[in-house]
This record gives C-alpha cells, structure tokens and sequence, in this order.
C-alpha cells in the first residue's frame, strides 16, 4: 500500500511542479500590457493553470483512497485474484500513443504550428476513443466469461478501477471537444494553445495512473 500511495504522490508531485513552473514562468506581474485585455490574458491563463492543479491534486487523493480500499479488501478469505483481459495490454498501448501525439500536437501549439494541430488533435481523440471502446470491450469479455460485479470482489473492484478511469478520461475528452470547436471556428493558434498545453498535461496524468492501475491488477 505504502507503494501504491508513493507512486501517485510522485505523479502529483511532477505534475503539480510542471504546472507551478509553467505559472511562474509566465511572470504576468513582468509584463506591462497596453490594455486591459492583455492584463487579463495572462491572469486568466494563470487561474486555469492553478485549477488544473487543485484538480490533480483531488483526482489523485480519490485515487489513493479507492486503492486503499482495494488492498485492504484483499486480505479478507473472500478474494479470489481475477485473470485481466489480455485487451487491457492493446489498450494501454492505445492509451500511450495518445499521450505521445498529444504532446507533439501541444509542442506544435507552443511553435505556433497552426497545421499540425487539427491532425494531432483528431489522431489524439481517435486513439483516445480507442482505449475507452477497448475497455469496453474487455468488461464484455468478462461478462462473457461469467465474470459478474457479484462475482466475487476482485470482479468488484476491477469493474470500479477501470470504470472511474474512463470516466476521467471522458471527461478529459469534453475539454477536448471544446478545444477542437474553437480549432475549427478560430482557425487560430491562440485561441487553443492553453486548452492544448493542459490538456496534454492531463492526458500524461490520467496515463501515469492507468499505469498504476494496470500494474496493480496484474500483480494481484
């Protein structure tokens, strides 16, 4: 448990530092804008910034208390270990290439690449759809098997894990959406450079803890 607890204070911990580097990086109290509006941009970008933050910061400790209750549910008589779908392996390597296009579809944004951005976002959607379609996919193939949420509590557990995962990476792809509507209207970089930059901030999250996800279940 004590492992599981370091590994995604760790995540937060990269995460959390990325973002506060990012902010102070900015230094909007350097600049000296000629508007109103230039005064606003940079403490607007700021605010989001430190949003996402106290939002990793809560995803993370909701993670932490659901793996708590996962290893402390494993020692009781009842646990009988689950055989995962060997899906969830494609799935991950979805998930992986998202991360990666994602991050060059973001350093395309910081270069003012206007043309790359439509591909990397589409490329990044289209995979990212892909994991959650497979993970679909793989709680069928349980089913299937006679793998039920009843079944016994690995089941259980596994069913919750996986699930809340996909609903933070739906919720990841709302932002997206949004993103995307403005890459499609503006046709500008500006318009979407920061929903871009943390966005792919998140993606990198939600892949870290996946990865811990994934190792848990397939070493208990």
């Amino acid at each position: 448990m004590e492992f599981i607890l370091l590994s995604l204070a760790v995540i937060l911990a990269i995460f959390l530092g990325w973002l506060l580097k990012a902010t102070f990086n900015a230094q909007p109290w350097v600049a000296e804008p000629t508007s109103d509006a230039a005064h606003q941009a940079p403490m607007n970008a700021n605010a989001k910034t430190v949003a996402l933050s106290v939002l990793l910061a809560v995803i993370t400790s909701f993670f932490a208390l659901i793996l708590s209750a996962y290893t402390e549910r494993m020692k009781l008589g009842d646990w009988i270990p689950l055989t995962e779908p060997q899906l969830l392996w494609l799935n991950t390597g979805m998930l992986v290439a998202a991360s990666l296009v994602f991050q060059w579809t973001r350093n395309a944004a910081l270069k003012g690449q206007l043309a790359k951005l439509m591909p990397g976002m589409l490329v990044t959607g289209v995979l990212t759809m892909l994991f959650v379609a497979g993970q679909l996919i793989a709680w069928r193939e349980l089913h299937a098997g006679g793998e039920y949420l009843s079944s016994n509590p690995s089941v259980a557990f596994f069913f919750l894990l996986t699930g809340v995962h996909a609903i933070h990476i739906l919720g990841g792809m709302y932002v997206w959406a949004r993103a995307m509507q403005r890459l499609v209207t503006d046709r500008s970089v500006a318009s979407v450079r920061q929903s871009i930059e943390l966005c792919a901030v998140y993606w990198h999250y939600l892949l870290l803890v996946w990865l811990v996800l994934f190792g848990l279940l397939l070493s208990t």
